[in-house]
This record gives C-alpha cells, sequence and structure tokens, in this order.
C-alpha cells in the first residue's frame, strides 16, 4: 500500500470511529432525556406519556394502552388512598450505549423518594432502555424484570446482553 493509501485508509477509520462516538453520545443524550420525561411523567401521574416510552411489549401485557393507563390510575388512587406520596423521582445517569441484537440499549439509574406509613422509602433503580431508531426515541422497562425469566420470555426470547446492570437498592427510615 502506498503512502496516500494508508493515510486515506487512516483518515477513514479515524473518522469513522468519531462518527461512531459522536453517535453513542447523542444516544446516550437521549436516553437521559426520555427516561427523564418519563419519569416526570410518573411523578406527575401522566400515564399517557409514560406508556409512550414504555416497551411495547409491556404495555401488549398489560393489555393495551387504555388498560394499561386504567391499571396504573387505579394502582396509583389506591396507593394515595393508603398515605402514599411520591417525594422524588430522579434521573442520576446513563451507562454506555451498546449495539446488539440489532438494538442500541443501555440502562438508566434512577432514584426515587416516597413516604407512606411514617416512614421514608429511598430507592435506587435502574430501567432498561432500548432505542426506537425510526421514531427517534428510547423505550424504557424495569430492568430488575431482566431477572424474571418467565417475563423476560415473553418480552424478550432469548434476551443476552453485555451491559451489567446493577441490583436495584432500598432503604427505609422513620420519620
Amino acid at each position: 500500500m502506498n503512502k496516500v493509501s494508508t493515510t486515506i485508509l487512516m483518515l477513514l477509520l479515524f473518522c469513522g470511529s468519531i462518527s461512531f462516538a459522536q453517535s453513542t453520545e447523542e444516544l446516550k443524550a437521549s436516553a437521559l432525556r426520555d427516561a427523564k420525561i418519563a419519569s416526570q411523567a410518573t411523578l406527575k401521574m401522566e400515564f399517557g406519556k409514560l406508556l409512550k416510552y414504555t416497551y411495547p411489549k409491556i404495555m401488549e401485557l398489560m393489555g393495551g394502552k387504555e388498560k394499561a393507563i386504567e391499571l396504573l390510575n387505579t394502582t396509583f388512587s389506591t396507593m394515595k388512598e393508603n398515605g402514599f406520596v411520591f417525594e422524588k423521582a430522579d434521573i442520576l445517569g446513563v451507562s454506555d450505549v451498546v449495539f446488539e441484537d440489532d438494538q442500541y440499549r443501555c440502562y438508566i439509574e434512577g432514584f426515587n423518594q416516597m413516604v407512606m406509613d411514617g416512614k421514608r422509602i429511598k430507592s435506587k433503580s435502574y430501567l432498561f432502555g432500548v432505542y426506537n431508531s425510526e421514531a427517534k426515541f428510547w423505550y424504557f422497562l424495569e430492568a430488575k424484570q431482566l431477572k424474571n425469566e418467565a417475563m423476560i420470555n415473553m418480552v424478550f426470547p432469548n434476551f443476552k446482553t453485555s451491559l451489567k446492570i446493577p441490583d436495584d437498592e432500598i432503604t427505609t427510615e422513620d420519620i
């Protein structure tokens, strides 16, 4: 290979790696944005908006959008009647974005703070994100569901990921 060909090849490889880095950074930023929207929708009980970002198979398992909204409204109303208060729903960070099984994927670290029965509950939990490349936004599901074999086989048959998703952490304190 001559010097010009080698230089062109090096430039193409370099530019290609910059392009991939930029696209994964853009995907990471959009995952953070979409997770924040979903988190705030939960806090405000805007379930129609929340379901836009819910992985479609999860919504299907809930019986469709209308049934899912009804279920979420009933669940949160019952919790509220029992003294449940959602104090915080924050998104703390996004993992690296990986491309596997023809999907961009990541996980999102979140922090929730709630009050119920004289206790403050603090929870660090994780969402698993799958990018919808046609609509240009992320779908999410609770990452802990990936450890439920029956559930994961319904949602992602033959599921495998290189992402190392941490376990949820919950603490309680008397108030």
